[in-house]
């Protein structure tokens, strides 16, 4: 037997609420979002659903990462400069060196994320955060489409 479950709950979908949360982000690395998209489902009454997120733009991106030691970050910045270079010779150059290298990027990490809700509360891990990563060198204004579909309070 490789897992166990836990009890299964069911509950009709009551609720679907919208938000969008404008993040400034200060150029290149992750902007930590957990305690909006927590305050988002507290506002919308969420108990039992889930929470999805959705980045509006193509040269930034969404992920769970950890949220303990900065470094990690630090790391994955590094990794993702590693993986897509802003010096590769990229043909689409238009809006700067580094906006092609964004572009892949945001191919790799993704736009969107689905978090679970149990009992009021984002069901991530005790070192995961949800994070914004901007890919481009300067600060912009990212949009982040927040919405939680479920059963209220």
């Amino acid at each position: 037997m490789a897992g166990t479950l836990s009890s299964i709950r069911t509950a009709a979908v009551t609720r679907v609420a919208t938000t969008t949360l404008t993040v400034a982000t200060r150029g290149a690395g992750f902007t930590d979002i957990t305690d909006e998209a927590r305050r988002f489902v507290e506002a919308a009454g969420g108990r039992h659903g889930t929470l999805l997120l959705f980045m509006r733009h193509t040269s930034a991106s969404l992920t769970i990462q950890e949220n303990a030691d900065p470094d990690v970050r630090t790391d994955l910045v590094t990794a993702l400069d590693r993986l897509a270079p802003t010096d590769a010779g990229w043909v689409h150059d238009a809006e700067g060196p580094d906006d092609m290298p964004a572009h892949v990027k945001t191919m790799l990490i993704g736009v969107s994320l689905a978090v679970p809700v149990v009992g009021g509360t984002l069901a991530l891990g005790t070192w995961q955060g949800i994070y914004v990563a901007e890919h481009r060198a300067r600060p912009h204004r990212r949009e982040v489409m927040l919405q939680f579909l479920g059963e209220t309070a």
